[in-house]
């Protein structure tokens, strides 16, 4: 039998409940809350999630503080963000 490791406190703290992600996945980002609770799930800092995105941290944080909403291709890495979030990592030790 395999051994399942416990969830851990910042298991509980970075992820995201279905209803949400599965609206994330389709593109549907409400506020720049939905943002940072994806670059919270993938764990990431500001400066790796958007380095990982080829986007300034400035930004990032003008999404994530509802300054300004993501569109276009952003929305669409940020769509592949939500359903793929391992590439998201992946694409920052690439950038490395």
């Amino acid at each position: 039998m395999t051994d399942i490791p416990e969830l851990t406190e910042k298991d509980f703290e970075t992820a995201i409940p279905a209803r949400v992600r599965r609206r994330l996945v389709q593109g549907k980002f409400e506020s720049g809350a939905d943002i940072a609770a994806l670059r919270r799930f993938v764990r990431l800092t500001q400066e790796q999630f958007a380095t990982a995105m080829g986007i300034s941290v400035h930004t990032l944080r003008n999404w994530e503080q509802d300054r300004r909403r993501p569109e276009g291709p952003a929305l669409a890495l940020l769509r592949i963000a939500a359903r793929h979030p391992r590439i998201i990592r992946e694409n920052l030790q690439a950038a490395a």
